[in-house]
């Protein structure tokens, strides 16, 4: 029952925002004259592909862990993630002087993979086609007394992340529009949180890959829907539905959420890359690729003059490209 749960709020992200100044990178914004013709309005490019580990996963994991006590640190935390949460949580604990352990598909890009073993985390790798990566993690957290930080479903993981919107609000000012990818929905949560507090007429759109639009449906039958190892390039976002914490807050505080087919993904990702100057991956590319290929919801878009556009992580398997080009 939503009412009973505690949801985190706006002075939540504040909060965060406070506890990781210094750590977490102020990333930055990025305009193109070339994008405000295409678009028809001032569109601002939030980089959390220059964050640290990244991405704007660093944001949660590291507000996440500097909450617990001196004795959960101790023990340690588990996640489950295929990549990004992955870097962040283990970066984080390095910092903290915390233990990590993480689990992740076989199937991971090995880029994030190497990256997670490099900043420390100890990674335990499974199969997502036959085993739940959720139920591999809640045995760990029993069995060996550790802390289950989940990549989105987790009050301090979702206000640590809209501090992303915070940070882009304050930077250029108040927006019309505010795009942002979605795959669990930790971010757009936060994203939507903080934007409904510091500008109130900014309408946040959530962004998700077709194949795996469970977030999408669930907005707009108002029931959460959920979807099964979706076959998308877009790795970050391909969880199987909105969380406890998440779907009540996307419910009440997105005003809408739309899908990208992977060849309008890839080829704004590839623009990004090559007109901009902006190496980003592909689920960090969803919510560009909203507004380079006009999948804004025309009611809720109509007359947005600023747009505010996350790019949510940079974390490319270079061995990838070849077959990203051959799609399209």
């Amino acid at each position: 029952m939503t009412e009973l749960l505690q949801l985190p709020t706006s002075e939540d992200v504040k909060r965060a925002a406070r506890q990781i100044a210094g750590v977490a990178h102020r990333t930055p914004v990025v305009t193109s004259r070339t994008v405000n013709a295409r678009v028809g309005a001032d569109v601002f490019f939030k980089c959390e592909n220059f964050q640290r580990s990244g991405a704007f996963k660093f944001r949660g994991a590291y507000n996440s862990i500097a909450a617990l006590t001196p004795a959960q640190q101790h023990r340690g935390v588990v996640t489950y993630s295929s990549g990004n949460h992955a870097q962040a949580i283990a970066l984080a604990g390095q910092l903290l002087g915390v233990p990590t352990t993480i689990v992740m598909p076989s199937d991971a890009p090995a880029v994030k993979q190497a990256a997670t073993r490099g900043y420390g985390g100890h990674v335990i790798e499974y199969d997502r086609e036959h085993e739940s990566r959720e139920a591999i993690g809640r045995t760990l957290a029993d069995d060996r007394g550790l802390t289950l930080i989940p990549p989105y479903d987790h009050g301090d993981v979702i206000a640590g992340q809209g501090t992303v919107a915070l940070e882009l609000i304050e930077d250029v000012g108040a927006l019309d529009l505010l795009l942002t990818p979605c795959g669990g929905g930790g971010l757009l949560s936060g994203t939507a949180l903080i934007a409904g507090d510091l500008t109130p007429q900014c309408r946040v759109i959530g962004v998700e890959p077709l194949a795996g639009n469970d977030a999408t449906r669930s907005f707009q039958t108002r029931t959460l829907q959920t979807v099964h190892n979706p076959a998308t390039v877009a790795d970050g976002a391909r969880t199987p539905s909105l969380g406890t914490l998440t779907f009540p807050l996307v419910m009440a505080n997105v005003a809408g959420m739309t899908a990208v087919a992977d060849r309008e993904l890839l080829e704004a990702m590839f623009y990004l890359w090559e007109r901009l100057k902006l190496i980003v991956e592909p689920t960090g590319a969803l919510a560009a690729a909203a507004v380079l290929h006009g999948h804004m919801n025309g009611a809720i878009a109509a007359g947005a003059r600023r747009i505010g556009v996350v790019l949510s992580g940079g974390n490319v398997d270079l061995s990838e490209i070849a077959h990203w080009r051959s799609q399209l």
